[in-house]
């Protein structure tokens, strides 16, 4: 029987054979890369151009935008919270950078917290977080010659103008200034928010709470029609006001005039002429 041989020309020619598989493989990829690529750029065109996605802005004298829901906001300005957006007014909502939306809406006054969302086709939501007030403060003025200002505060210290027709019912904090850092304002706030927790009830009685010093804690409470100012320290608030309280008819007799009462040790009272209120 006679054998077929192979002849020295084919393993070359399978050589070549993968080659071509090879260049067609490669050529196949680069054609469905290119295509990829042009149906990105030409989804990104469409995404930017198309009318469909274009964030309606706020008509003439109003203030709020059709394209723009809002969430949680109760205090913060509407006016405020939409300039952030005023660059995007007219432009795609897939232009919009979320994130730095977001950032420039927490300098708004009264947020604390935000999150900014497409809703496609041509929305956007905002949630906002509003800070929480928890007390008054008097601020002196620069302006207004030693007169003060009103304004409130959040526990973390910020500063926070009184909007216009709310009713809050706060304690009144004295010795908070502008220029402290807020780090500074939030320690005087918690310590004030440490003292109104201890006394209970009994703070309605509390005209105002001093926090310049949170190592000395001084509270303005009417006692027989005048202000009575106490010390108090930074500690056991409610048992030393309760024993003033307890033994004020006597101090009273004897101390007719006195105003202010130093209580910081706990088995004495002490009256304190005034202008000699520190340490």
């Amino acid at each position: 029987m006679a054998r077929k041989t192979s002849s020295g020309n084919e393993p070359a020619r399978g050589r070549w054979r993968r080659y071509a598989r090879l260049i067609l493989l490669w050529t196949c990829v680069a054609a469905v890369g290119v295509l990829a690529v042009a149906v990105y750029y030409r989804g990104q065109h469409f995404l930017v151009s198309d009318a469909r996605f274009r964030l309606a802005g706020p008509a003439d004298s109003e203030s709020s935008a059709p394209g723009v829901r809002v969430d949680g906001a109760v205090y913060c300005s509407p006016e405020r919270v939409l300039n952030v957006f005023n660059p995007d007014f007219g432009r795609s909502v897939y232009l919009i950078p979320l994130e730095e939306r977001r950032r420039s809406l927490l300098s708004v006054d009264w947020v604390k917290d935000a999150s900014v969302s497409r809703l496609w086709p041509d929305r956007i939501e905002v949630r906002i977080t509003e800070r929480a007030p928890v007390a008054f403060v008097q601020i002196p003025s620069t302006v207004h010659g030693g007169s003060f200002q009103v304004a409130l505060i959040d526990e973390d210290g910020v500063l926070l103008d009184p909007p216009p027709r709310a009713r809050f019912t706060l304690p009144v904090l004295a010795g908070i200034r502008r220029e402290q850092s807020r780090e500074m304002r939030r320690d005087r706030v918690r310590a004030a928010l440490r003292l109104v927790a201890q006394l209970g009830g009994m703070s309605d009685q509390i005209s105002e709470i001093d926090v310049l010093d949170p190592e000395n804690l001084k509270i303005t409470q009417p006692l027989d029609g005048r202000a009575v100012v106490l010390m108090l320290g930074s500690q056991n608030f409610l048992p030393r006001l309760r024993n003033f309280l307890s033994h004020y008819p006597e101090i009273h007799k004897r101390l007719e005039h006195a105003t202010m009462f130093d209580l910081r040790l706990d088995d004495r009272i002490t009256a304190v002429e005034e202008g000699r209120s520190g340490g």
